[in-house]
């Protein structure tokens, strides 16, 4: 299919906003990264795993609230304005209770950490760091809530300003807490911890503020309240929102066992993994932007029922992420060897870290191919298939290939990353095909 000029630019209008708020959000990953990595490798090597195990539990919900977007689009799209208040305050509901249910899995979690085979001295910092995070699940989904919601509606530049703001506050506290600076304690790693539950509580008033205080969003009734409620709605919200958030999980799960394998290998090798996965972050944030616009664009054609419209909207926005994220494996090789020594100078740690970005670059094309075509098959309110393919690529067959080349052919830690490069271009592969074949058959939402 011939990719649009125009589509290019509508898609990338509602694209940078979202992915400077998305790389503002990562940014807060690499800030703590570089921080703590100055506490030495076993601080790093806590915050790696720490951050990997209570991320599987948070992308449960962040998938389920990413869900009100497309939804919303849709509405749009076909001209039925007057029930998008009503879908945000279903979906409001149903991600604070699941937030709930987060903080529980999290804290009960913590118990079964010594049970992973760590490095004793990883785990102690570890159940700590994730004690004091989990807290910040429940303004983390109300945050969620209000960005996805105004997105939907194609309003993307407050979402942005506020993950600035915030990534400017989390650096602060940073600086204060982590190194007892301006009088307060040096609290290490948990001072990390207590700057990231900070900024998503700024991050969680700072949108609700903007929403309720603004007479565009008057007309949908935005306000924090829980009446009117509508089961019909919240089950499509849970029947559309569970599969995408175990989509989320089934990738990021399969990260974070990866994580556990490679603790089995030494807190050198974990350390390392650390710095490579924040580099591949940066990227993978970026590209997620493209694949939110993208989602939104799809919905609105989805609402006009425009087959043309839908394939056109789609297909831009995978060749456009493939092309972003192009260019960043091209810079991940160029720079391979320099970017580890902004988070660390240990020798042995830099010297792993580099040969593991240039299996990051590798896998760049893939990742962000797979990570649009998740979003423009939401945008078809299509879930149950791309959770299938995410479910048989990571766990099938990337996990499996990654611990036969990391410990039954002695590649350590690049043979778990060799696996789950293969992962990325099997789930890339088959959510493409499933967008051709899906887009042809579009049915009324």
């Amino acid at each position: 299919m011939k990719i649009s000029k125009e589509e290019i630019f509508k898609t990338f209008k509602l694209a940078y906003p979202v992915m400077i708020g998305q790389l503002g959000i990562i940014m807060m990953g690499v800030v703590d990264s570089i921080m703590v990595g100055r506490l030495g490798s076993v601080p790093l090597a806590a915050a790696s795993l720490g951050n990997s195990l209570i991320f599987i539990i948070l992308i449960v919900g962040i998938g389920c609230s990413i869900v009100i977007s497309p939804l919303v689009a849709i509405l749009v799209g076909g001209k039925r304005y007057t029930e998008c208040g009503v879908y945000f305050r279903q979906s409001l509901l149903v991600n604070v209770l699941l937030s709930f249910a987060m903080i529980a899995v999290i804290f009960i979690g913590v118990n079964f950490i010594y049970k992973l085979n760590q490095p004793p001295e990883v785990i102690e910092l570890t159940v700590v760091y994730m004690s004091i995070v989990g807290l910040s699940a429940l303004p983390l989904m109300i945050y969620q809530t209000y960005k996805q919601f105004i997105e939907g509606l194609s309003i993307m530049k407050p979402a942005m300003v506020i993950a600035i703001l915030a990534n400017i506050i989390n650096a602060f506290a940073n600086w204060v807490l982590i190194f007892g600076e301006l009088g307060f304690p040096k609290l290490g790693l948990a001072g990390a911890a207590w700057a990231t539950f900070s900024s998503r509580v700024f991050m969680a008033v700072a949108i609700m503020i903007y929403v309720m205080k603004n007479e565009k969003f008057k007309q949908f009734d935005v306000t924090f309240h829980f009446r009117g409620i509508n089961f019909p709605i919240i089950k499509k919200i849970l029947r559309l929102g569970l599969p995408s958030g175990f989509q989320y999980f089934f990738e990021v799960g399969a990260f974070s066992f990866a994580v556990i394998m490679i603790g089995w290998i030494g807190a050198n090798e974990l350390a390392a993994h650390q710095i490579a996965i924040n580099l591949a972050s940066i990227s993978f944030m970026a590209v997620l932007g493209i694949s939110q616009a993208a989602s939104i664009r799809v919905g609105n054609a989805m609402g006009e029922q425009n087959v043309a419209k839908i394939r056109k909207a789609g297909f831009t926005g995978i060749a456009l992420g493939a092309s972003i994220m192009s260019l960043a494996g091209i810079s991940f090789i160029l720079l391979n060897n320099f970017l580890p020594t902004l988070y660390i100078d240990d020798e042995a740690v830099i010297s792993i870290a580099s040969r593991l970005i240039i299996i990051a670059a590798l896998f760049q094309l893939s990742d962000g191919t797979q990570a649009v075509g998740i979003g423009v098959l939401r945008g078809l309110t299509d879930v149950k298939g791309p959770t299938i393919i995410t479910f048989v690529a990571y766990w099938i067959i990337s996990l499996p290939i990654a611990y036969i080349l990391a410990f039954n052919f002695n590649l350590g830690v690049d043979g778990v990353w060799i696996g789950l490069l293969i992962g990325l271009t099997a789930s890339a592969i088959l959510l493409t095909l499933r967008f051709n074949y899906k887009s042809k058959h579009i049915i009324h939402i």
